[in-house]
């Protein structure tokens, strides 16, 4: 079980820099106060994170009400690619809320008409159909959907498998976490879909064996005949991580799809909008999805996720038979094409590529300076990890990472807190906007917090 930060004031050192400001006691008493009654009236599962009440936040710096200032490595959890609080997305939704239109349901809203085309405009070639939904969650739901749907639809009853990769995450709901590989978190689901099975995912780190054969290898074991595929679903990096596939296992995946008839899925919902130094994750791999889905950096602010595919796929349904009650909300319409439009004109994917290599490196400085305790340090443009692990070996140390992360909290340093499943990952993953200044002072007090820690 994930660890809860203590409401406990304690005295931190003074910091003033350009990107970090703290001073007192953190949390403070008033700040404690409030939590406090905040938990009275909330569930236990939302007091995951470090005990800070968000009062506002601006690019990449994210403040309280009393004067302190944090550098913020988490973007609120790989949402605000943009930067917190921009401006002309704020605008954008603002000039939604005097029009005023709020919600329209299914109705279509000039916002809908913009975005929906926008977003084809940015898919690979023949996905032009878009569905827009709310959550990441709901995508990965609407996408196991489609992918069930075609296989049977086009291959017959028996083509229903869908094949998903161990430590993948994509999301909390009933179908959402049956194609997930973590398995602690399916233990309430008491009957788990016989058609879903898992593979080993190619990281290089914990799976050391990269080969595609390792892929057919397992199918054939838990006796799943490849004609019988509907889909194959993978996070394009594994937010445990961030892990990455090798890129001739991507292209010998994408083949192996196309030879059996199986839909190839990409879950781009941290991965999307510049967040790898290119627009979409799976370019890395040079390879095209035959569907994929986005949510987070989309809005960089509001609530809004989406499935792209072609019209094959797309328009497996009839009219009312796939809908989602905000689907296209006006509001968060607008603030999409908003971000979209913020990330195009300020070359963030371009920034993404530029500063990526300037966290990478500097990650791998303090993994040569604790090797014993951090075993990986995977990243592309501005996602990464270190993986903690227990001295000398390969196994998760979750309380490392915690500590670390807690550490850098009270350093000024705002990242969001491990589970406790996964790889004991301290994930880093700032806004776009980040400069290279921001991201030097940055792994500076990672490296301060890990000394302390050990």
């Amino acid at each position: 079980m994930a660890k809860e930060f203590p409401l406990v004031p304690t005295e931190v050192n003074h910091v003033s820099t350009k990107f970090r400001k703290l001073s007192g006691a953190i949390p403070n008493p008033e700040t404690i106060q409030k939590i406090e009654k905040l938990r009275e009236a909330e569930s236990v599962s939302m007091r995951g994170q470090p005990p800070v009440i968000w009062d506002r936040a601006e690019g990449v710096n994210v403040y309280d009400a009393y004067g302190n200032m944090w550098l913020d490595f988490s973007s609120g959890v790989l949402v605000t690619n943009a930067g917190h609080g921009h401006k002309h997305i704020a605008e954008a939704i603002a000039g939604q809320v005097r029009r005023p239109l709020l919600t329209t349901y299914c109705f279509p809203n000039e916002a809908r008409i913009k975005l929906v085309q926008k977003l084809v405009s940015l898919a690979p070639e023949g996905l032009n159909k878009v569905f827009l939904l709310s959550t990441g969650g709901e995508a990965a739901e609407c996408a196991l959907k489609l992918m069930r749907t075609y296989g049977y639809r086009f291959g017959g009853d028996k083509k229903n498998v869908i094949v998903s990769f161990s430590d993948s995450f994509h999301g909390r709901t009933l179908g959402a976490q049956q194609i997930g590989g973590i398995a602690g978190g399916k233990a309430w689901i008491k009957n788990l879909d016989p058609e879903i099975v898992h593979v080993p995912f190619p990281d290089g780190f914990r799976c050391t064996d990269t080969s595609f054969e390792l892929f057919e290898r397992t199918l054939a074991e838990l006796g799943v005949k490849p004609d019988d595929v509907a889909g194959v679903i993978s996070e394009t990096y594994q937010g445990v991580g961030p892990n990455f596939m090798p890129k001739q296992y991507a292209q010998d995946l994408r083949k192996w799809c196309d030879k059996f008839g199986a839909l190839l899925c990409f879950d781009e919902v941290q991965a999307g909008f510049g967040r790898c130094g290119t627009l979409w994750a799976f370019e890395l791999y040079d390879v095209a999805p035959d569907l994929f889905f986005i949510g987070k950096g989309l809005s960089s602010s509001l609530p809004i996720s989406g499935v792209i595919s072609s019209p094959e796929v797309m328009d497996l349904y009839g009219p009312n038979e796939m809908t989602s009650t905000h689907s296209g909300n006006p509001l968060c319409c607008a603030a999409a094409l908003a971000s979209i439009e913020v990330i195009e004109q300020e070359g963030l994917v371009e920034n993404a590529a530029k500063v990526g290599p300037v966290l990478q490196e500097n990650l791998q400085q303090i993994k040569s300076e604790f090797p014993d305790i951090i075993g990986h340090a995977p990243g592309e443009g501005l996602v990464a990890g270190l993986l903690m692990v227990k001295k000398g070996t390969k196994e998760p140390d979750y309380e490392l990472a915690w500590d670390v992360i807690n550490l850098c909290f009270r350093k000024g340093l705002l990242m969001f807190a491990p589970v406790g499943v996964g790889g004991g990952c301290v994930k880093i993953s700032p806004p776009l906007c980040i400069s290279e200044e921001a991201i030097n002072e940055g792994c500076e007090v990672i490296r301060e917090a890990v000394s302390e820690a050990v």
